[in-house]
């Protein structure tokens, strides 16, 4: 079974034979047959079928308090026809692929058809230290002290999982493979703030900012100009003054929080590179008016970063703007 990365083109395909004149093409999804899909072919000519966009409809990528591993199985099936439009005789067996998806993806550069981890071997699910280069893989994650949390893991066959490490640790465990723990004292500015988002293998990571954090309401709405003359029967025409001519309508709100990440290290570029580029972004913070925290569904207002480097910044600190996904005033129906 392969781990497929959803977000990228994942071509199926079959060989034709000089007798083929279509190819049908199922997909099944978690059990249930989903798509039934017919190409007229020429014969002789292999047949490929990208089925990512419509396996994708079918996984639901939901925050996890236990950071549970959303995923979805995928059985692909291509059988050979006689006659057009999937008439006629079957031709030789079918091909079937079984695939696990996931909120993954690959870059151009790895070509086509990826599969997270994208390296072969037991690895965390995050991007790895690679500065210096190392002979082998490391990974690194930052958290204040006191912060208990998960991070993701893939075994040598490809099994993805979850593990944990408590308030105290400075290291996390993974198919005998270790990731440091560093743990930052941010308390000169609070408490941090944890961005959480699912990262390009799929899984949810968390990004600390440790310094400050500033919120801001944006208000947008709608006016119109209203009659407030009244005309009594014994006296000219009068209106209140405490009765506004110009009333508002319409009236939404968007909360934004401005971020400052602290002090990491060049390798951790790949993190903030991620975050930027996930559609599913949650952000840690306190109920209103209690101390109790809740995650909300975040956007990443930047469009873009400007990677920075030991050598021409001395110093590696982003600041990035994030909005709520939803109106501050409450207005689902």
């Amino acid at each position: 079974m392969a781990n497929i990365a959803l977000r990228n083109p994942q071509y199926k395909f079959i060989a034709a034979t000089s007798a083929t004149l279509s190819v049908k093409c199922t997909i099944t999804i978690d059990g249930t047959l989903r798509y039934t899909l017919i190409k007229n072919v020429t014969p002789s000519t292999g047949v490929n079928f990208d089925i990512s966009e419509l396996a994708r409809d079918y996984l639901n990528v939901t925050y996890s308090s236990t950071y549970a591993i959303r995923s979805i199985l995928i059985v692909t099936s291509l059988q050979n026809y006689a006659g057009l439009n999937a008439t006629g005789s079957t031709i030789g067996s079918a091909v079937p692929y079984t695939d696990k998806g996931y909120e993954a993806f690959g870059k151009f550069v790895e070509g086509s058809n990826p599969e997270p981890p994208f390296k072969s071997g037991a690895q965390f699910l995050i991007a790895p230290d690679t500065n210096p280069p190392h002979s082998s893989l490391r990974w690194q994650i930052y958290a204040p002290f006191g912060v208990a949390g998960y991070v993701g893991y893939t075994n040598s066959t490809g099994i993805f999982s979850m593990s944990s490490y408590s308030t105290t640790a400075t290291t996390a465990s993974g198919q005998g493979n270790v990731c440091t723990i560093n743990r930052i004292d941010c308390t000169k500015y609070g408490n941090g703030t944890k961005i959480i988002f699912i990262n390009r293998y799929g899984v949810q990571q968390d990004l600390w900012f440790f310094l400050k954090k500033v919120d801001s309401v944006k208000r947008s709405n709608e006016s119109f100009q209203s009659n407030t003359l009244t005309f009594p029967d014994d006296e000219y025409a009068q209106y209140e003054i405490t009765n506004a001519p110009t009333k508002l309508i319409n009236t939404t709100a968007k909360q934004s929080h401005t971020l400052s990440s602290g002090y990491y290290p060049e390798f951790a570029n790949a993190f903030f590179e991620q975050l930027l580029l996930s559609e599913y972004v949650w952000m840690e913070r306190p109920k209103l008016d209690t101390t109790v925290l809740e995650r909300v569904p975040v956007i990443v207002k930047e469009s873009n970063i400007q990677f920075k480097t030991s050598v021409n910044d001395k110093l590696i600190e982003y600041t990035m703007r994030f909005e709520d996904a939803f109106d501050y005033i409450n207005n689902v129906r």
